[in-house]
Protein backbone atom coordinates (compact mmCIF):
# COMPACT_ATOMS: atom_id res chain seq x y z
CA UNK A 1 0.00 0.00 0.00
CA UNK A 2 1.45 3.33 -1.07
CA UNK A 3 0.02 6.45 0.58
CA UNK A 4 -0.93 8.94 -2.14
CA UNK A 5 -2.74 12.29 -2.04
CA UNK A 6 -5.26 13.67 -4.54
CA UNK A 7 -3.94 15.41 -7.63
CA UNK A 8 -6.49 18.20 -7.06
CA UNK A 9 -8.15 18.57 -10.47
CA UNK A 10 -8.54 22.32 -11.16
CA UNK A 11 -11.66 23.93 -9.72
CA UNK A 12 -14.05 25.02 -12.45
CA UNK A 13 -13.45 21.85 -14.49
CA UNK A 14 -16.61 20.52 -16.13
CA UNK A 15 -17.41 16.99 -14.99
CA UNK A 16 -15.89 14.55 -17.47
CA UNK A 17 -18.64 12.40 -18.92
CA UNK A 18 -18.62 8.62 -18.65
CA UNK A 19 -20.72 5.55 -19.22
CA UNK A 20 -19.59 2.53 -17.21
CA UNK A 21 -21.06 -0.80 -16.09
CA UNK A 22 -22.71 -0.80 -12.68
CA UNK A 23 -21.64 -3.87 -10.71
CA UNK A 24 -24.89 -3.80 -8.71
CA UNK A 25 -27.57 -3.54 -11.43
CA UNK A 26 -25.58 -4.80 -14.41
CA UNK A 27 -26.69 -1.71 -16.37
CA UNK A 28 -24.48 0.88 -18.02
CA UNK A 29 -24.65 4.13 -16.04
CA UNK A 30 -23.61 7.60 -17.23
CA UNK A 31 -22.79 10.81 -15.40
CA UNK A 32 -26.17 12.14 -16.56
CA UNK A 33 -27.89 9.13 -14.95
CA UNK A 34 -26.37 9.86 -11.51
CA UNK A 35 -26.50 13.65 -11.68
CA UNK A 36 -28.42 15.26 -8.85
CA UNK A 37 -30.67 18.31 -9.06
CA UNK A 38 -28.38 20.27 -6.71
CA UNK A 39 -25.06 18.63 -7.58
CA UNK A 40 -23.14 15.40 -7.93
CA UNK A 41 -20.49 13.62 -5.89
CA UNK A 42 -18.08 11.36 -7.79
CA UNK A 43 -15.91 9.10 -5.64
CA UNK A 44 -13.04 6.91 -6.80
CA UNK A 45 -12.79 3.93 -4.50
CA UNK A 46 -12.13 0.19 -4.34
CA UNK A 47 -12.78 -2.79 -2.10
CA UNK A 48 -9.45 -3.56 -0.49
CA UNK A 49 -7.85 -0.22 0.45
CA UNK A 50 -7.73 0.20 4.26
CA UNK A 51 -8.42 3.94 3.86
CA UNK A 52 -11.66 3.16 2.01
CA UNK A 53 -12.62 0.42 4.47
CA UNK A 54 -12.05 2.92 7.31
CA UNK A 55 -14.42 5.50 5.74
CA UNK A 56 -16.97 3.34 3.92
CA UNK A 57 -19.77 3.54 6.49
CA UNK A 58 -19.57 7.34 6.57
CA UNK A 59 -19.59 7.51 2.76
CA UNK A 60 -22.81 5.47 2.78
CA UNK A 61 -24.27 7.69 5.55
CA UNK A 62 -23.45 10.86 3.60
CA UNK A 63 -25.08 9.50 0.44
CA UNK A 64 -28.16 8.49 2.42
CA UNK A 65 -28.33 11.93 4.08
CA UNK A 66 -27.76 14.06 1.00
CA UNK A 67 -29.36 11.91 -1.69
CA UNK A 68 -32.70 13.05 -0.25
CA UNK A 69 -31.59 16.68 -0.62
CA UNK A 70 -30.91 16.68 -4.35
CA UNK A 71 -27.34 15.37 -4.51
CA UNK A 72 -26.41 12.55 -6.86
CA UNK A 73 -23.71 10.03 -5.92
CA UNK A 74 -21.60 7.52 -7.80
CA UNK A 75 -18.59 5.43 -6.80
CA UNK A 76 -16.09 4.21 -9.39
CA UNK A 77 -13.35 1.60 -9.08
CA UNK A 78 -10.55 1.86 -11.62
CA UNK A 79 -8.07 -0.59 -10.12
CA UNK A 80 -6.21 -3.22 -12.14
CA UNK A 81 -8.18 -6.36 -11.27
CA UNK A 82 -5.66 -8.75 -12.80
CA UNK A 83 -3.16 -7.89 -10.07
CA UNK A 84 -5.79 -6.92 -7.46
CA UNK A 85 -8.60 -9.50 -7.81
CA UNK A 86 -10.27 -8.29 -4.58
CA UNK A 87 -11.38 -5.29 -6.67
CA UNK A 88 -12.98 -7.30 -9.47
CA UNK A 89 -16.55 -6.49 -10.51
CA UNK A 90 -18.02 -9.63 -8.91
CA UNK A 91 -16.39 -8.70 -5.59
CA UNK A 92 -17.48 -5.06 -6.03
CA UNK A 93 -21.07 -6.23 -6.29
CA UNK A 94 -20.76 -8.23 -3.06
CA UNK A 95 -19.26 -5.30 -1.15
CA UNK A 96 -21.95 -2.94 -2.46
CA UNK A 97 -24.74 -5.27 -1.36
CA UNK A 98 -23.23 -6.03 2.06
CA UNK A 99 -22.65 -2.34 2.81
CA UNK A 100 -26.02 -1.37 1.25
CA UNK A 101 -24.56 1.16 -1.17
CA UNK A 102 -27.28 3.68 -2.03
CA UNK A 103 -25.40 4.61 -5.22
CA UNK A 104 -24.10 2.83 -8.32
CA UNK A 105 -20.67 1.18 -7.99
CA UNK A 106 -19.12 1.41 -11.44
CA UNK A 107 -16.17 -0.44 -12.92
CA UNK A 108 -13.69 1.58 -15.01
CA UNK A 109 -11.90 -1.30 -16.74
CA UNK A 110 -9.83 0.85 -19.12
CA UNK A 111 -9.03 3.42 -16.40
CA UNK A 112 -9.98 6.17 -18.88
CA UNK A 113 -12.44 7.75 -16.45
CA UNK A 114 -9.89 7.84 -13.61
CA UNK A 115 -7.47 9.53 -15.98
CA UNK A 116 -10.10 12.05 -17.12
CA UNK A 117 -10.71 13.00 -13.47
CA UNK A 118 -6.97 12.95 -12.70
CA UNK A 119 -7.81 10.57 -9.85
CA UNK A 120 -4.81 9.38 -7.86
CA UNK A 121 -5.98 7.61 -4.74
CA UNK A 122 -8.77 5.69 -3.08
CA UNK A 123 -10.82 7.32 -1.85
CA UNK A 124 -10.75 10.44 -4.02
CA UNK A 125 -13.76 12.83 -3.79
CA UNK A 126 -15.12 15.30 -6.39
CA UNK A 127 -18.14 17.55 -5.84
CA UNK A 128 -19.82 19.22 -8.81
CA UNK A 129 -22.53 21.87 -8.60
CA UNK A 130 -25.83 21.76 -10.50
CA UNK A 131 -24.04 23.10 -13.59
CA UNK A 132 -21.56 20.16 -13.46
CA UNK A 133 -18.70 22.48 -12.46
CA UNK A 134 -16.10 21.17 -10.01
CA UNK A 135 -16.33 23.15 -6.77
CA UNK A 136 -14.64 20.73 -4.34
CA UNK A 137 -12.05 18.01 -4.53
CA UNK A 138 -10.42 16.72 -1.44
CA UNK A 139 -10.84 14.62 1.64
CA UNK A 140 -13.83 13.25 3.53
CA UNK A 141 -12.32 14.39 6.84
CA UNK A 142 -9.08 14.16 8.81
CA UNK A 143 -9.56 10.57 9.98
CA UNK A 144 -7.12 7.92 8.76
CA UNK A 145 -6.68 4.32 9.89
CA UNK A 146 -4.88 4.39 13.23
CA UNK A 147 -4.81 8.17 13.82
CA UNK A 148 -7.63 8.10 16.45
CA UNK A 149 -9.50 11.00 14.80
CA UNK A 150 -13.20 10.10 14.60
CA UNK A 151 -14.77 9.62 11.17
CA UNK A 152 -17.28 12.46 10.74
CA UNK A 153 -17.25 13.29 7.05
CA UNK A 154 -16.97 16.95 8.12
CA UNK A 155 -15.03 18.24 5.08
CA UNK A 156 -17.19 16.52 2.47
CA UNK A 157 -20.41 17.35 4.35
CA UNK A 158 -19.40 21.01 4.51
CA UNK A 159 -18.69 21.06 0.77
CA UNK A 160 -22.03 19.42 -0.04
CA UNK A 161 -23.88 21.83 2.27
CA UNK A 162 -22.28 24.72 0.38
CA UNK A 163 -23.35 23.28 -2.98
CA UNK A 164 -26.93 22.84 -1.78
CA UNK A 165 -26.91 26.49 -0.68
CA UNK A 166 -25.53 27.56 -4.08
CA UNK A 167 -22.08 28.49 -2.77
CA UNK A 168 -19.28 27.62 -5.19
CA UNK A 169 -16.32 28.96 -3.22
CA UNK A 170 -15.49 26.23 -0.71
CA UNK A 171 -12.53 26.42 1.65
CA UNK A 172 -10.42 24.78 2.82
CA UNK A 173 -9.79 22.07 0.25
CA UNK A 174 -7.36 19.53 1.67
CA UNK A 175 -6.29 16.63 -0.57
CA UNK A 176 -7.71 13.22 0.11
CA UNK A 177 -5.18 10.52 0.98
CA UNK A 178 -5.25 6.79 0.55
CA UNK A 179 -3.95 3.92 -1.51
CA UNK A 180 -2.75 4.72 -4.99
CA UNK A 181 -4.99 3.68 -7.86
CA UNK A 182 -3.60 0.38 -9.13
CA UNK A 183 -2.75 1.30 -12.71
CA UNK A 184 -2.61 -1.31 -15.43
CA UNK A 185 1.00 -1.85 -16.38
Amino acid sequence: MALVESNMLPLGTTAPSFTLPDTISGQNISFTDVKGEKGTVVIFSCNHCPFVVHLNQEIVAIANDYGKRGMGFVVISSNDVKNYPADSPDKMSIVAKVLKYPFPYLYDETQAVAKAYDAACTPDFYVFNASDTLVYRGRLDGSRPGNDIPVTGADLRSAIDAVILGIDEINPQIPSAGCNIKWIS
